[in-house]
């Protein structure tokens, strides 16, 4: 992986008969094969109330894969800052820096994570006050986790001085990620690395990179703008396999965006014996054309082309590889082949 930088998104997927315990197993695991591989970074997303995801506290996952790992950096991708204090934020991200020196991101976010219920227990009051405050509350975690901490001004004059951690060595590097324009200039606005959240959504890609690099104010950690992409991926030995195992989650993307209950991922079998509709074939058809899958050295060629056409140095990968039911509920063996066979390919 000499000319381009991998890394792993995971959502810790759950799929039809699995429980909590085994999928989690599995992303651990999957997790240790992506260090041995040489995978520059793995970051936990936060979703909420979802049965197919069992991502919703990284960093508790993070906490878990530090103990599985080496040398790959950790992180969140993202924590979604709305949902949390600032400061337990910044707490947590630190007592994991100190666990794993030099090695944790905090990836933030400003999405809810899940739908307006979840969003108002996670919130309390259900207002959009934290939603408004983000650009404040992402400079108040970059203070907390600095040595010098923050600095609490009272009306009557008097100064009170809060740190993340007591005595930190080192910090967490803190990413903003985002599917818009307003995280795309809000990360160079302050001086901060960006990821597009390219596996999400796609569109609108060109304009938040150039939103980003022309309007980047250098600071002190990052004078020149820094970013990278993410993108759905599934290789496997053969083409007609790796459509099979991208079925599942595209299937699961089609439920989304039509409103349909939510499931457990199905297995290949469920997917493809499924009925199918218009609707949802056309949703399947539109998100597949935006995922690169294919053979480990068909996917390497064009996570390649996609990483030159966008000047970046890394991709992050979503290996969203269904399982077939007869495999190991608590193995990821679809999406360990993919990272296996593209960091071959690579």
């Amino acid at each position: 992986m000499n000319d381009v930088a991998l890394s792993v998104l995971d959502l810790v997927p759950v799929r039809t008969g699995q429980t909590s315990p085994q999928a989690v197993s599995a992303s651990l695991e999957l997790a240790e094969t992506a260090d041995r591989l040489g995978y520059r970074r793995y970051w936990f997303a936060e979703h909420h109330n979802m049965p197919a995801v069992a991502s919703t506290t990284p960093p508790v996952l993070i906490a878990a894969a530090t103990a599985r790992t080496k040398t790959m950096r950790l992180g969140s991708g993202g924590v979604m800052l709305p949902n949390h204090a600032p400061l337990i934020v910044a707490e947590q991200f630190a007592a994991l820096e100190a666990i794993a020196p030099g090695r944790i991101d905090l990836g933030l976010g400003r999405a809810p994570g899940s739908d307006p219920v979840i969003t108002q227990l996670l919130r309390g009051s259900g207002t959009t006050s934290d939603v408004e405050q983000f650009p404040r509350h992402v400079q108040d975690i970059s203070l907390l986790l600095g040595g010098e901490g923050a600095t609490v001004r009272f009306t009557s004059g008097g100064e009170y001085v809060v740190r993340a951690t007591p005595s930190a060595v080192s910090t967490p590097e803190v990413w903003l990620l985002g599917s818009s324009d307003y995280s795309a200039q809000l990360a160079a606005s302050q001086g901060l690395p960006y990821v597009f959240a390219n596996h999400f959504s796609g569109h609108g890609l060109e304009r938040a990179l150039d939103l980003y690099r022309s309007g980047f104010q250098p600071s002190e950690a990052y004078p020149e703008p820094r970013t990278f992409l993410t993108i759905n991926a599934v290789a496997s030995p053969t083409q007609e396999e790796a459509e099979a195992r991208a079925l599942p989650q595209l299937r699961m993307m089609s439920r989304l965006r039509l409103n349909k209950p939510l499931i457990a991922l199905e297995t290949v079998e469920e997917a493809s014996g499924a009925e199918r509709d218009p609707a949802t074939e056309q949703i399947v058809a539109e998100a597949r054309s935006r995922w690169v899958v294919g053979t480990g050295d068909s996917v390497a060629a064009e996570l390649r082309e996609f990483a030159a056409k966008h000047g970046v140095d890394e991709v992050m990968i979503s290996p969203v590889a269904g399982a077939y039911a007869a495999e190991a509920m608590d193995a990821a063996t679809g999406r360990a082949q993919t990272l296996e066979l593209i960091a071959a390919a690579m």
